[in-house]
């Protein structure tokens, strides 16, 4: 990493803070606006017109278009000037005028992982944790606090509520609206959001093949949260009983507890067959 002074692909009318850190095989375009915490790793490529400011730092191989902006004040009125910071990592695409903004506190990150697809005006608030290999597309729009797990894919023009988690190669259909937990490997589509069933096409491309003793674990597993009308904590305690096939119903079983034992979370969606709290 080194200074801009060193750097020669740094467009001339690009602003950009002489403290701020570009890695000599970092492109920066036309007219971007870079500010003086801000760190940018080996060959990633700012397209025009990109902001980068606060106390940002971006990994390597990544690509970002025009109007994107990454590291602003946090729209939140706590905010008071708080050296705040958004991570980034390596390889991942940001498309045209997405924004990731700071996050709230001191100490206190917004973070994007790798290997990441952001569609159009994607909005990511203060205080997102988002996974790797996560695809969001456009308009989508999350709140603060949210986290998304990796290979999770997000339609476009969902909006989710702050402090919702969404799952592992969670599917979650296009104009949603999601205000609590998506599990894991589930599909979820409506307003307000509803599980569907399992998210079939994603669990294949993993690599978990309809013969695979854990896929029929799995289908046990949801049949049981959303088709029998038991409450979902005597639920989980059967599903802790079971011998483990594998991964998966074990991060269900996992992500399930954590929604509803967390006092900040806003608990599990519910099937499309019942909207009774507390009953899966």
């Amino acid at each position: 990493m080194t200074s801009v002074s060193s750097s020669q692909r740094i467009h001339a009318t690009a602003t950009v803070h002489p403290r701020a850190e570009i890695h000599p095989t970092a492109e920066v375009g036309p007219g971007c606006a870079i500010g003086e915490h801000v760190r940018i790793g080996a060959s990633t490529k700012l397209y025009p017109n990109v902001v980068v400011d606060g106390w940002t730092e971006i990994g390597a191989e990544n690509l970002i278009y025009p109007g994107v902006a990454i590291g602003l004040e946090p729209q939140d009125l706590k905010y008071r000037g708080a050296p705040s910071r958004v991570e980034i990592g390596d390889r991942n695409c940001l498309r045209e005028c997405v924004t990731i903004n700071r996050a709230t506190e001191e100490g206190e990150v917004t973070r994007l992982g790798n290997d990441n697809l952001l569609m159009a005006y994607t909005h990511v608030a203060h205080n997102c944790d988002i996974g790797d290999r996560v695809i969001m597309a456009n308009s989508v729009a999350l709140a603060g606090h949210i986290r998304i797990e990796s290979q999770a894919r997000i339609s476009g023009l969902v909006g989710v509520h702050q402090f919702t988690h969404i799952g592992k190669l969670a599917m979650v259909g296009g104009m949603a609206r999601i205000d609590r937990d998506v599990p894991p490997y589930m599909m979820v589509e409506g307003n307000p959001g509803r599980i569907r069933g399992l998210n079939l096409v994603g669990l294949k491309r993993a690599g978990l093949r309809s013969s695979d003793p854990e896929f029929k674990q799995l289908k046990e597993a949801y049949r049981l949260l959303y088709r029998s009308r038991r409450k979902l904590e005597d639920v989980l305690q059967e599903l802790a009983t079971w011998p483990s096939e594998g991964e998966y119903v074990a991060e269900l079983l996992r992500f399930l507890k954590s929604s509803i034992g967390d006092r900040d979370r806003r608990g599990p969606l519910p099937s499309r067959d019942t909207d009774k709290k507390g009953e899966a």
